[in-house]
């Protein structure tokens, strides 16, 4: 795949296959496509973008995604169109709420609450960024896994849309050499996105869904390619506190606050490089390690 960005973005131009009223009963009907994924399912982190794009173009113009709230409801098939059906939950004079269910075979595989709001003035208050080495000194996934003959090596390393840098050595290949609950990662688009803000905060939903539950694994000792090891995400919530451009260097600062049950709950603060706070992420995820 020459270009995995470019690919990406297209998968992400939504068909509209009829207008609806935006009721439970006639909602409004989108059609995507799906990526390629070595593991024959289709990865969660694009039917969540997909499921905002599809909502945001439901809302009144100048409103943006502020938070979403979703579950992963079953396995999706890669060679199956996925139908996404918006509800207009509510209009307000500043605020939308929108649910969407992204369906194959008549069943849902994800069901997605999304706030929007337009652009208002307000306190302003932020976290400060942690200290980090900026990306350049950091590896990057193609650096690690780039001479490695295998496809999903070649995957992570070659065919995706964004570049990764692990802050202290990733979990691609190896478990971590001193077991942690928390990893810091930036993160950035492989080419130039534009100016659509809606499609930035999309991608940013797609691209977090990687290394959500990577703290959970670092705590355990283990790593991707740990035999045995089934991975699988749960729920998602997500706010975003700011623009974002995906195309700029970000830096996901994790943590792992539980697990237990074969489940674990990662959390992620995602800072700009000059240190604003732009976004925050929870995922929980079933997590069922060998000897469990």
């Amino acid at each position: 795949m020459p270009n995995p960005l470019g690919h990406l973005l297209e998968v992400l131009r939504l068909e509209q296959v009829d207008d609806g009223d935006g009721s439970a009963a006639d909602p409004e009907h989108f059609r995507g496509a799906s990526v390629h994924q070595p593991s024959g399912r289709v990865y969660g982190g694009q039917v969540l973008a997909q499921a905002v794009l599809a909502a945001g173009r439901t809302v009144p113009a100048g409103r943006l995604p502020h938070s979403l709230h979703g579950y992963f409801l079953r396995p999706g098939a890669l060679e199956v169109p996925i139908d996404f059906a918006v509800e207009r939950l509510r209009d307000g004079r500043s605020f939308s709420a929108r649910r969407t269910h992204a369906i194959q075979h008549g069943k849902p595989i994800l069901s997605m609450i999304a706030s929007f709001q337009e652009a208002q003035d307000g306190f302003e208050h932020t976290s400060a960024m942690p200290s980090a080495p900026p990306p350049q000194d950091v590896p990057s996934a193609l650096e690690v896994l780039g001479g490695i003959d295998h496809p999903v090596a070649r995957f992570w390393s070659h065919h995706s849309a964004f570049e990764l840098r692990h802050v202290g050595g990733s979990l691609y290949l190896t478990p971590d050499a001193e077991p942690k609950d928390h990893q810091m990662v930036w993160m950035r688009a492989r080419g130039h996105v534009g100016d659509d803000q809606l499609l930035h905060r999309a991608l940013m939903a797609y691209a977090c869904d990687q290394v959500m539950l990577e703290p959970i694994l670092r705590q355990s000792g283990t790593s991707w390619v740990t035999p045995g090891i089934s991975i699988a995400s749960l729920d998602h919530a997500m706010w975003w506190h700011r623009d974002v451009r995906v195309d700029e260097w970000l830096l996901f600062v994790q943590s792992a606050s539980s697990a237990q049950g074969g489940r674990g709950l990662g959390a992620a603060r995602v800072f700009t490089q000059d240190g604003s706070l732009v976004a925050s992420i929870a995922q929980e995820g079933m997590v069922r390690l060998p000897d469990a």
